[in-house]
């Protein structure tokens, strides 16, 4: 078991993705501390808030911004979510994308998609910079599967506030907020029946969700969940069976300073709002924490590449302080969930790791809970998500039929080194 202080540095050198370069927002002053700002009024709600999931307000989402071809309808929309960090009840916003055409009767079912890392600006919320080509893609396959996709930003991506970056809590509750507040909006269009979906920081966010749904959600028939490249860890000991995950995603050393940003402006930001995250960074790391209260997650790769910049160098050398409050705020404390899940690793992802992705999956299996899990060969992070949807829509497709897929526990194995990946395989980077 690794101490906190490395399991909070582990997570933002493993939670990824947006596929694409992502434009910073244009300021003529200093940035504010939560990243706030950059996006327009339609985030900004200055009316109380009585309950949680509920619809406040939508727009038609930006012609601009790449969607799914099926999406016959694709809004913006703002709603009412409990948050994870205390902060009582806050306005959280996302997207909604129905199929083109009557729905079926009842409604059509529902993917509740969960997204990967962009940063912890409001700009990079996608409802309001667009959704990567690879998750475009990915979603374009479940509509044409029947479902209607509520996709959330999380809490403080896009609204105010802090975005509290891989808290389980605050991101699970942000994905059922979304789904009740979409029920309500589109009576008749939408079916309660659900499936979570998430990639990287998404697949904790899903299982948290899927977690916390039977008492913080009852009202929600969530089927199963399907999660890719995971990010998460699981309470308790882990003995016999479980494997080392690798130095490179243990020692601060490694990690690239973009992560770093996102642990010292969002996880510790969340977590300890009394104190100054420049307090935590170097003098070296000081442009680069300015730059992420602006700018994304592939900006501020590009910017510690050009200066150069290694993850001992951006922070101090003690971030004690910092540490208080972790476990339970990273760990979800059981593993046995209470419906269907299918997980998906790439042997290739060297973004997230294998080893780290089998452990939360024998978790869950030791915990009783029904996993089917698959692994690609030559897919990487970003390849494994289109690429297990060979596996994951007849996991659903099950699902909605009523019946309990088939979980492998008895036959998963540890996957061994990473591999390198395929070349040719479309978004296998």
């Amino acid at each position: 078991m690794v101490r906190i202080s490395k399991r909070a540095l582990l997570y933002f050198s493993l939670a990824l993705l947006s596929g694409t370069a992502l434009a910073r927002a244009a300021t003529n002053s200093a940035p504010d501390v939560d990243g706030d700002g950059g996006v327009s009024a339609f985030y900004r709600w200055g009316a109380a808030i009585t309950q949680p999931g509920l619809p406040l307000r939508e727009e038609t989402f930006p012609a601009a911004l790449s969607r799914p071809k099926m999406a016959g309808t694709a809004l913006r929309i703002l709603y009412t979510a409990t948050s994870g960090v205390g902060r009582g009840l806050v306005p959280v916003s996302g997207i909604v994308y129905l199929p083109a055409g009557a729905p079926p009767p009842g409604g059509w079912p529902i993917l509740a998609w969960a997204h990967g890392t962009t940063g912890f600006a409001d700009v990079c919320a996608p409802s309001w910079r667009g959704q990567p080509a690879r998750d475009v893609a990915y979603l374009q396959r479940w509509m044409e599967a029947g479902f209607a996709v509520v996709a959330t930003d999380y809490e403080g991506l896009g609204t105010k506030g802090v975005h509290p970056y891989l808290l389980w809590k605050s991101e699970g509750r942000s994905i059922l907020d979304a789904v009740r507040a979409a029920l309500k909006a589109k009576p008749g269009v939408l079916r309660n029946q659900v499936v979570i979906a998430g990639q990287s920081q998404g697949s904790g966010a899903a299982l948290g969700a899927t977690y916390l749904a039977p008492d913080y959600a009852p009202d929600l028939h969530v089927l199963g969940t399907v999660a890719t490249g995971l990010v998460v860890t699981f309470a308790g000991p882990q003995g016999d069976g479980y494997v080392k995950k690798p130095e490179q995603y243990t020692d601060p050393r490694q990690m690239d300073p973009g992560f770093a940003m996102l642990r010292i402006g969002g996880i510790d930001r969340a977590l300890h709002p009394e104190l100054d995250p420049a307090d935590f960074v170097t003098a070296k790391g000081r442009p680069l924490l300015d730059a992420a209260r602006t700018s994304c997650l592939h900006d501020l790769f590009a910017l510690s590449k050009e200066k150069g910049l290694t993850g001992e160098e951006v922070f101090v050398p003690d971030l004690k302080p910092l540490d208080a409050d972790m476990e339970p705020n990273f760990v979800l404390p059981v593993a046995k969930m209470t419906v269907p899940i299918f997980a998906g690793t790439g042997l290739a992802d060297g973004m997230a790791g294998t080893a780290g992705q089998y452990n939360a999956v024998k978790a869950m299996c030791d915990a009783g809970t029904t996993v089917q899990w698959h692994v690609y060969p030559g897919l990487s992070h970003n390849g494994a998500v289109n690429g297990s949807l060979a596996d994951s829509l007849p996991f659903v497709q099950a699902l909605l039929k009523g019946e309990t897929p088939k979980g492998n526990c008895a036959d998963i194995t540890p996957p061994g080194p990473v591999q390198a990946p395929t070349p040719g395989v479309p978004f296998n980077d």
